[in-house]
């Protein structure tokens, strides 16, 4: 049996790996690169096996960096099941649908406005496509067994993080790799807890936040603070955020401060359809968020959520303080790279981000002060108040990481530690070195290992 990391492995992003056993190929994840220039390159490369070959596709949760480039891998030939939670098969058919919609908008807008190197701008697969990645979700309850054929077998267990979030347990003739997926925080607002991590011979672990620990403190009275001294000066706050879990819980969040009266009584919006409906999702699974569907139902209730881009438009054309909350979260895509044109040069504003910014985003390159940033071709002055909520990250940080890695009942015979940026992968080899022994490997792109019994 061996592993290959074609994602996700020296990066943060573009989580896929490879298990090849026998006759069978199982490819874990099939997420798109984001951020650097040298990373979003790779989605446009060939897969590097033959798609029609692979039997079948395991998705630890909808985020992008993890699905984004199914539809890609189906319109190259894949014909077989995608196995997730209910919840991931859920929010992965209107995230893929969504990715495929802004691919196809922005590379027309491009092309309109001449500002892409490529003549045409191609998106990187089209709404059918996405469509018929979409008809291949298998979903499958919580702590079942599913049969993926030639003696292979896969389990979900919560991971936390998002709706439909898991780590992954596949098993090959009795030997059994883990794979944790996005490991959300205890005690979290909106999911339940990650289930204990299960006995396992090889593990892969996420390190996105392998090198920090969150700042002990209330994320509500942050944000609030932030909305209360924006409106002071006669500001917007803009809120970048994942449409799919960190909206909702600013939702929350905005709806506790409102109930509590220590925001103004200004004006929430929130500019993404597809939250709307991840919203509509978080009602209709229970078993996957910690609040019952009539909190959930109580939150949307401040917020006046926009449909149609002329509504959009209108928001930016508004006079008076208001809070709106747009993805995407790295400020990569979307509607809020239109807001951004029209807050960013303006001092009176806020542009708050909500989560993690890999590297080469602009969400990370305004954080770290660029004082202007490209888009659409143009550059944009920052001259607004930029800040980032590190109360609101739906990563475990390394201390939490340990504290799930303590709950295996025997050490692994080998730990991967993949899904972060070197520096923070490396801390976390030593972190865990220094508190259990482990031996610990950090895998390159395109590394092979051999797992032998």
């Amino acid at each position: 049996m061996r592993i290959t990391f074609l994602g996700a492995a020296g990066t943060v992003t573009g989580s896929k790996y490879l298990v090849e056993t026998g006759d069978r190929r199982i490819l874990v994840d099939c997420g798109m690169f984001q951020g650097l220039k040298e990373l979003r390159e790779r989605n446009r490369e060939p897969f590097p096996a033959d798609p029609s070959s692979i039997h079948a596709v395991v998705l630890t949760h909808a985020h992008l960096d993890h699905t984004g480039m199914l539809p890609a891998l189906v319109r190259d030939g894949y014909r077989g099941p995608v196995h997730c939670t209910p919840a991931t098969a859920d929010l992965g058919e209107i995230m893929l649908a969504d990715s495929a919609h802004l691919q196809e908008e922005e590379t027309a807008f491009a092309n309109r406005h001449g500002f892409s190197k490529h003549r045409p701008a191609l998106p990187l697969y089209t709404m059918h496509d996405a469509e018929r990645a979409a008809s291949l979700l298998r979903p499958t309850g919580w702590d079942t067994d599913v049969d993926l054929g030639g003696g292979v077998g896969v389990r979900f267990r919560r991971a936390g993080h998002m709706p439909g979030a898991a780590h992954v347990t596949l098993t090959v003739g009795g030997r059994t790799i883990l794979f944790s997926g996005d490991l959300g925080r205890p005690n979290d607002p909106l999911l339940p807890d990650p289930d204990p991590a299960p006995g396992c011979d090889w593990l892969l672990v996420e390190s996105t936040y392998g090198d920090r620990r969150h700042p002990a403190i209330d994320p509500t009275e942050e944000l609030g603070a932030v909305i209360r001294d924006t409106a002071a000066a006669g500001g917007v706050v803009l809120i970048p955020a994942f449409a799919v879990g960190r909206a909702q819980e600013l939702m929350l969040h905005l709806h506790r401060l409102r109930q509590g009266g220590r925001i103004p009584d200004l004006p929430l919006y929130l500019d993404s359809p597809m939250a709307a409906r991840a919203t509509d999702i978080f009602e209709r699974h229970p078993e996957a968020v910690r609040l019952p569907p009539e909190e959930c139902r109580v939150i949307c209730r401040d917020v006046r959520t926009t449909q149609s881009v002329e509504e959009s438009k209108r928001i930016d054309a508004m006079t008076y303080p208001r809070v709106i909350i747009s993805a995407s979260g790295m400020a990569t895509g979307g509607r809020v790279l239109h807001h951004l044109k029209v807050f960013a040069p303006d001092p009176r504003n806020t542009v708050l981000f909500a989560g993690y910014q890999a590297a080469g985003t602009r969400g990370a390159q305004m954080v770290a002060g660029a004082r202007e940033v490209k888009i659409h071709g143009e550059w944009v002055p920052v001259r607004c108040r930029v800040e980032q909520l590190d109360g609101l990250s739906a990563h475990a940080d390394y201390e939490e990481i340990l504290a799930w890695l303590a709950t295996l009942p025997a050490p692994p015979k080998r730990a991967f530690i993949v899904h972060g940026e070197p520096q923070a992968a490396d801390a976390l080899r030593v972190h865990i070195r220094d508190r259990f022994g482990w031996e610990c490997t950090i895998p390159k792109h395109r590394d092979t290992f051999e797992l032998e019994g």
